[in-house]
């Protein structure tokens, strides 16, 4: 049976049909009270307030505390339970989610939030981690957060896992002593200096591949090396009639010099061009056309061999190239200081063909091919190309690519939105499968976290990053790592010796 409660009531008015006004009165008044003691009956009692004291200022619980299993004394403290999946805790928590890239790679440092050791390694990790489709590499930060400490670190620890370091242009020498110590080898280019590189020089032929096919390849290197060249000085696409004669002028050279057992040469090419005569002796020509449409080219290589850059590309070579020592670099640092990188540019593209040879052997091993302030070359169709190319063959050159610049904006440098130097630029930022973000100025985050991609997390994150600490975007992953350094790697990099002296 359903309990009983006890509950007051007040019954319906009685009063004597023949009592005065005054009893009738004194009923109905009783009969107010009673009501109202029986309408207040079940309401708990309210304990008295101090006089003058406002309630909202009183204590909630005494002293002691609150009582029972509630009042979390001794570590018992009791909250409601919440679940949420994983995708929706990586969401919320992208940093404190993560589990790391494993143990095997190159040692870097700390990774932030899950205190442990960060290693990394693009050929291990390539077929490994599900999204990491190519080996390439780009690191960005402003000045002085320890971007060039991290790139030298990563070559000098990956020598000894037996990979090797090219670095084709080195626009501040600081790559030298590095390359030093680990017994590898520095070209010093720049007027008045001994070094020279002939950019035409043929690769050594790789094993499987017959002559005929060997010579077709190298002679559509040296045609790309001389169109590059081109573009870059006249700063435009070459016409129909240009790259006819400078496929003409290559031809003449190349038979000249087979004949005589010598290397072709960049003064050669730029003799054939601004020689009409013999453009159109060769191609039959009577009008004289060809060798008109071949004025501009043969100014433009001109500077190469009386020009800025004379004497450095315009003779064989008095370096060899050593594919076994473990690293080699460029150094370009006499290039370049006046504010015309244009110099520095073209003497890239020569390094970058000369160096070719090692990069074309697939007997050549794993190798990191660096290229340091690439913001500065962004302007330079040309030079974006044969990079684009090198990206898109790093898999099957068993190369990675690191291109090391200062902001994300500098991608959008190489030219208005629709151009073909823009769309060069964000090319090779699509082909990097690994992005290393240093601290970037606060007007430039926006710019960032629309060309990477990045959250709010992380877009907060890479603005309160300090000296040495990255936000590494692997394959879509995201840490926070900071680089540490061997005493040793500190003396070797320091940047700042001029500064602190």
């Amino acid at each position: 049976m359903p309990s009983r409660t006890n509950r007051a009531s007040a019954s319906p008015l009685f009063v004597p049909r023949k009592s005065d006004r005054r009893t009738a009165r004194a009923a109905r008044d009783q009969f107010a009270v009673a009501r109202g003691k029986a309408r207040h009956a079940g309401r708990p009692e309210s304990r008295p307030t101090a006089p003058g004291l406002d309630p909202d200022l009183r204590a909630t619980y005494p002293p002691a505390g609150r009582p029972g299993d509630a009042s979390a004394r001794g570590g018992k403290l009791k909250l409601p339970s919440h679940r949420m999946t994983t995708a929706v805790a990586a969401g919320a928590y992208p940093f404190l989610a993560e589990g790391g890239l494993g143990a095997q790679g190159i040692y870097v440092g700390r990774d932030v939030h899950a205190e442990a050791a960060f290693t990394y390694d693009p050929f291990a990790l390539y077929g490994r981690l599900d999204g990491f489709t190519n080996p390439n590499i780009l690191l960005a930060g402003v000045i002085g957060m320890g971007k060039s400490a991290l790139a030298k670190s990563l070559a000098l620890r990956a020598v000894a896992f037996g990979y090797r370091i090219y670095v084709p242009c080195d626009p501040k020498g600081e790559w030298t002593i590095v390359a030093h110590e680990l017994g590898g080898q520095t070209i010093a280019l720049g007027p008045g200096l001994p070094g020279r590189l002939n950019p035409l020089d043929a690769p050594t032929r790789p094993a499987g591949v017959s002559e005929d096919n060997w010579r077709t390849e190298v002679r559509k290197r040296r045609l790309l090396l001389l169109g590059s060249l081109a573009k870059t000085v006249l700063r435009r696409e070459l016409h129909p009639m240009e790259h006819t004669a400078l496929d003409v002028a290559l031809d003449q050279v190349v038979t000249h010099a087979e004949t005589t057992g010598a290397t072709p040469l960049l003064g050669q090419i730029a003799y054939v061009l601004g020689s009409p005569e013999q453009l159109d002796g060769a191609l039959g020509e009577l009008s004289g056309r060809l060798g008109q449409a071949a004025e501009d080219l043969a100014h433009a290589l001109r500077r190469l061999v009386h020009g800025d850059l004379a004497g450095m590309f315009d003779a064989p070579s008095t370096v060899a190239f050593d594919p076994a020592a473990p690293m080699l670099s460029i150094d370009l640092s006499r290039l370049g200081g006046a504010g015309d990188d244009t110099a520095l540019v073209l003497a890239m593209t020569c390094a970058s063909a000369w160096m070719e040879s090692a990069l074309s052997d697939p007997a050549g091993g794993r190798r990191w091919v660096i290229y340091d302030e690439a913001w500065r070359v962004m302007r330079h169709v040309a030079l974006l190309e044969r990079m684009q190319s090198q990206w898109k063959l790093s898999r099957g050159l068993g190369i990675a690519n690191m291109m090391i610049i200062h902001r994300l904006s500098d991608l959008l440098t190489a030219g208005d939105a629709g151009s073909r130097g823009r769309a060069l630029a964000e090319g090779l930022l699509t082909d990097c499968s690994t992005r290393i973000i240093y601290r970037q100025e606060a007007d430039q985050l926006a710019a960032s976290a629309a060309l990477l991609g990045l959250t709010g997390v992380e877009t907060q994150a890479v603005s309160a990053l300090t000296k040495g600490r990255g936000l590494w975007k692997v394959a879509g992953r995201s840490f926070i790592t900071q680089h540490l350094l061997h005493p040793r790697e500190l003396e070797l990099f320091d940047t700042d010796v001029r500064m602190t002296a």
